[in-house]
């Protein structure tokens, strides 16, 4: 009986240990996506399937709330994720399904996963184990190069797939986990200028046409409105026609009479700030805020710098695709095929979202307040 009660007593701590703050801030973010792409479809075959995603998610998400993720402290996990999401990117090359230009889905026959989104996850571990191990020198600028080229051989990957907004994120989690590790200002610039080079070889070399022709557009977004131009402008013109309350929902007709392009993906915020106006947006970016500074205190919490620095990497994880997501929608940005969190139709980046916040809620189970001087032999023995 004593053994059955303190299994009980197990569970019940474990639940406890949930962030039911953060998860409850989420369901409403969820609520106005399927809300929103449900008001503009003829059938609810976009809000059925998106529903059976949620599912698989919060699945996921329990499930590896109760998971001890000390072993991904160990270079041999991280090497085996990362060679397997590595070959995976190399094998979408050979039997990748072709959606939107882009090479970059594996179709299963029920439904497809796009490979590009965890291993979004896999380099914030990858990047975690490798700056928790060297965090005191992080000066030395041959740290930022072995973990620039980690990242690199992913982004290169994503990129000829091609999937620019994706490569454009990975980017994104590296720089910014970087500036999280401490570098210094010498070192920032270099990395400035690399990416600089970077870009421009894959002006050069790398970038599609329609992809050259979305940053053209940025730079000159009413030039060509009607051919490469139209859903950056269509964007800027729903978002402005919700004005301050909204139009009300399954009102927009920007997305209703189907002027705006890709409304339950790319432009998902379109089409909610149409719907729901400027007070509407503004209720939705204070959610994500609650999200982020809740994912922000498991990162102070972290018992060592490996979870602290993963749950920052999950952090710069959202807000880039949230900047770059909202910056194409308001023009500010040129368009990329990249998802709102939470919000945008589709299982890959949904069950990825709740796959690295399970396993932050995974290492909070023991989690602990520590002094900084206490961690540095913290691996020892991995």
């Amino acid at each position: 009986m004593s053994e059955i009660f303190e299994s009980f007593k197990g569970k019940v701590r474990n639940v406890s240990k949930i962030d039911w703050y953060l998860f409850f801030a989420i369901l409403p973010i969820l609520g106005a996506g399927l809300v929103t792409m449900n008001s503009f479809m003829g059938n609810d075959s976009y809000f059925t399937h998106q529903l059976v995603w949620i599912v698989v998610a919060f699945s996921v998400f329990f499930i590896f709330s109760f998971i001890d993720f000390h072993f991904l402290r160990r270079t041999s996990v991280v090497v085996t994720l990362y060679s397997i999401g590595v070959l995976i990117l190399v094998a979408l090359f050979l039997v990748g399904s072709v959606s939107k230009g882009a090479q970059s889905w594996i179709n299963l026959g029920l439904f497809s996963i796009q490979p590009s989104d965890p291993m979004k996850l896999v380099l914030i571990i990858v990047l975690a184990k490798y700056f928790s191990r060297r965090h005191v020198e992080i000066a030395q600028i041959k740290h930022i190069i072995i973990s620039g080229v980690y990242a690199f051989i992913i982004f290169a990957l994503v990129a000829l797939h091609p999937d620019f907004g994706s490569a454009l994120t990975i980017f994104a989690i590296w720089f910014g986990m970087v500036m999280v590790s401490g570098i210094s200002k010498k070192h920032l610039i270099l990395v400035i200028v690399g990416g600089a080079l970077i870009f421009t070889g894959l002006w050069h070399f790398g970038l599609k046409p329609y992809q050259k022709a979305r940053i053209m557009n940025f730079v000159h977004p009413l030039a060509d409105i009607r051919g490469s131009g139209y859903n950056a402008y269509q964007a800027m013109v729903t978002v402005g026609s919700g004005g301050i309350l909204g139009k009300g929902l399954g009102y927009g007709t920007q997305s209703r009479l189907k002027f705006l392009p890709e409304y339950e993906t790319d432009f998902i915020f379109a089409a909610f700030a149409e719907e729901w106006g400027f007070v509407g947006v503004i209720i939705l970016l204070f959610l994500f805020a609650i999200v982020l500074f809740r994912i922000m205190k498991h990162a102070i919490r972290g018992e060592s710098n490996f979870e602290t620095l993963f749950c920052a990497g999950l952090a710069i994880f959202f807000v880039s695709h949230l900047i770059i997501n909202i910056g194409m929608n308001i023009g500010l940005l040129p368009v990329t095929g990249i998802p709102v969190p939470f919000m945008s139709y589709g299982g890959s980046h949904l069950v990825t979202e709740f796959a690295g916040l399970g396993i932050m809620m995974g290492m909070a189970r023991y989690s602990r307040p520590a002094h900084r001087d206490l961690m540095k032999n913290e691996f020892v023995g991995y």
